[in-house]
């Protein structure tokens, strides 16, 4: 039997677990502090206008949703490659260490925003994380083996780290990243990945054995041990191993398959299509290509599943059909990190002042104050207990929350005394025009005007009709009434705008200069000094699924357990229409809405909300049965499936996000909305009525 643990590694607990469980929570969290940090801002930096308050990159949505698609679909297929190389070669712990360096090296490449430093750190990332994702959480079931009673309640633990530190970067690393400049948001990312890096190796006195690679003698033994192995197993792995067959199609749907995920943004954004022997007429020859890979693949399962048993075989049917459904699922979830961050930049109301104002405020401090707090006690608990043996690793975690605590203070200060002012400038109005050239008439039959700002680059031939416009901006700087100040537009819309002080001011001169284009610079007056207001960024909104998640996550768990458990089938048609809900919401919401009209927030909140209780739904009944409906030969190559599965529908989000720029020029928002209301919601009905041939299919397993 492999020795996993120092003898008195249970003796110092925090909260009931071994201190070891919260230096992974730590390691964890930051972790996914700057994955969640820098995936909050990719898509924003990379369509925003290449002129304004804080200038991206100004790719067309297709093209960044291309990068974006390829990027989230490695994230999923990588980490098996990583969990093979932990287990032949480098053990757990020195996987994770080695997935966290080259994090590191990711996010600090991409702080310097240039397209080579971007695609260099997008790919460290990918490797990275195939390295950390799969082996940490292999160290804490590795920590539990002799005491599974308890291992359901470290997971529990272990998953708050998750989405805490989800929260905490997408809230600071945006909040930076909008406020301050795109590069201190990937920098933030990183500084905390490195950190997070430092804590866990010095912590290794406390892990002892655990996580390092066992002998091969040794692994066996704990397979046979734990009976994982029966002899009626060992005879469906003589009769039925992988054929020549399988092995050559699998080879060629991998290649196929990575060979898509790359050609996808290189045909995109450099022109370079590495299929197009491929193509047939005007059908791109990625897809012919991609079609006949999943038609092979089709058939190498189908007939790899139909050599087993019938039992054996009708278990891994359902569970094909649970990972098919998964799919629909993730397609439409995963738009939080692609069109949901564009629509809530350009087409959110995201100004509030006043009341509303304050309301917001006191909410941001204590959704920031009161979670670091909890946080921050459970550091000093493990401190007292674990100081003398890993005094560095302590030292190392305090300083990262001393570094999250002045970020979040700065953020909240910055919030409380911002003060509105209302400013006038020039600008051109014309009609806005229809597709034939007719007038855009409003619900009433009104005209509607197009008003293009007077910049300090504008050539006035005096033909034009110029007029006065007024707007608000929420700024930290003392202004007086009558003050000529300098503004320019804070998004792709014209309808909101910031303060030029003299740093930016210069550097929208050189940026325009350098792009021999109109540099955005816009002469305005301060006409009021209004009330405090605050304008929301567009990254917090990707904080509400983790608040959601950690507000919700123990009343799903009660239902769960109750006698109210509904069946698979049905949390899975639950988890899509609910989810579905939530963007037949803001197809509500954006209806009718026109140019320069923005939404209220709150169809947004309440499209996180329900997202969130569609995920907890469906969230349950994914990895839990692999080992459930898999005989152990083929769990480790069903688990590939499903994570294929997730990729696909992490791949699909990114391709359908990208088109929200041409769905809504060519239709509307609304309709981009009603896509993934109408297809998760019939995908839902459908996997529902598939329940009793589905409980029939799994025979007995619950």
């Amino acid at each position: 039997m492999a020795k996993t643990a120092n003898p008195d590694f249970f003796e110092s607990k925090v909260l009931g677990h071994p201190a070891g469980l919260f230096v992974l929570f730590f390691t964890e969290m930051w972790e996914r502090f700057s994955f969640y940090g820098m995936r909050v801002l990719l898509i924003n930096f990379l369509t925003m206008a290449a002129i304004g308050y804080n200038p991206g990159w100004e790719w067309t949505a297709e093209n960044a949703g291309a990068l974006f698609g390829t990027y989230a679909m490695l994230l999923y297929i990588t980490p098996i490659i990583g969990g093979i190389i932990a287990d032949k070669l480098t053990g757990y712990r020195w996987a994770v260490v080695i997935g966290s360096v080259i994090m590191t090296a990711g996010h600090a490449s991409m702080a310097f925003e240039t397209e080579f430093s971007l695609y260099l750190g997008l790919g460290l990332l990918v490797i990275g994380t195939g390295f950390f994702k799969p082996n940490i959480t292999s160290i804490i079931s590795e920590m539990y083996k002799d005491v599974p009673e308890k291992k359901d309640g470290a997971y529990t633990i272990f998953y708050m780290g998750v989405n805490a530190g989800a929260f905490f970067g997408m809230m600071l690393c945006g909040y930076l990243a909008e406020r301050v400049g795109w590069s201190w948001g990937f920098g933030l990312a990183g500084i905390f990945m490195f950190f997070g890096t430092l804590q866990f190796w010095m912590a290794k006195p406390l892990f002892g054995s655990i996580g390092e690679k066992p002998g091969e003698v040794e692994e066996m033994e704990e397979v046979l041990e734990d009976g994982v192995i029966t002899e009626e197993e060992k005879e469906v792995i003589k009769h039925n191993p992988f054929t020549l067959i399988d092995k050559i199609l699998i080879a060629i749907c991998t290649i196929v398959g990575l060979g898509y995920a790359i050609n996808d943004p290189l045909s995109k954004i450099a022109g370079i299509d590495l299929f197009s022997f491929a193509q047939i007429g005007d059908f791109d020859g990625q897809y012919v290509a991609i079609i006949v890979a999943l038609v092979l693949f089709l058939y190498m399962v189908i007939t790899r599943i139909a050599r087993y048993a019938p039992i054996v075989r009708d278990r891994m049917i359902a569970f094909i059909i649970f990972a098919f459904f998964t799919v629909f699922f993730w397609m439409s979830f995963e738009q939080g990190a692609t069109s949901l961050i564009l629509f809530a930049r350009d087409s959110v109301d995201r100004t509030l002042s006043g009341n509303s104002a304050i309301a917001y405020n006191v909410v941001n401090t204590l959704l920031t104050v009161v979670p670091l707090g909890i946080i921050t006690y459970v550091l000093i608990r493990l401190a007292k207990l674990t100081f003398k043996k890993i005094p560095g690793s302590n030292i190392v975690l305090a300083i990262c929350f001393i570094g999250v605590w002045g970020v979040a203070l700065w953020m909240l200060n910055r919030d409380w005394n911002a003060t509105a002012y209302e400013v006038s400038f020039q600008a051109i109005e014309t009609p806005a025009l229809e597709d034939d050239g007719t007038a855009r008439l409003d619900e009433d039959g009104n005209p509607i005007y197009v008003y293009t700002p007077v910049t300090d680059m504008t050539t006035l031939d005096g033909s034009e009709n110029v007029v006065e416009r007024k707007v608000r901006i929420s700024e930290q700087q003392a202004f007086t009434v009558g003050q000529e100040i300098n503004i320019i537009t804070k998004d792709n819309t014209n309808t909101t705008f910031g303060f030029l002080d003299d740093k930016r001011l210069d550097s929208a001169r050189q940026r325009g200069e350098e792009l021999n284009r109109d540099n955005g610079i816009i002469a305005a007056q301060v006409s009021e000094i209004q009330s405090n207001e605050i304008e929301v960024t567009t990254s917090w909104f990707s904080i509400l699924n983790s608040f959601f998640i950690i507000a919700f996550a123990s009343m799903f768990s009660k239902w769960w357990d109750s006698k109210y458990n509904p069946s698979a089938t049905v949390k899975y048609g639950l988890g899509l229409i609910i989810m579905a809900m939530g963007f037949g919401l803001l197809a509500f919401g954006s209806h009718g809405i026109t140019e320069g009209v923005k939404v209220s927030m709150i169809w947004l909140i309440l499209a996180y909300l329900f997202h969130t209780l569609g995920e907890l739904c469906l969230s349950p009944v994914g990895l839990s049965y692999v080992s459930k409906l898999v005989p152990p030969r083929m769990i480790a190559f069903m688990f590939g499936m499903w994570y294929l599965a997730i990729a696909i529908g992490n791949k699909l989000a990114a391709v359908l996000g990208g088109q929200i720029e041409n769905i809504t020029s060519n239709y509307s928002l609304s309709t981009f909305f009603l896509i993934f209301t109408v297809v998760p919601a019939a995908a839902g009905v459908v996997v529902m009525l598939l329940g009793p041939l589905l409980k029939r299919l799994m025979h007995g397993v619950r």
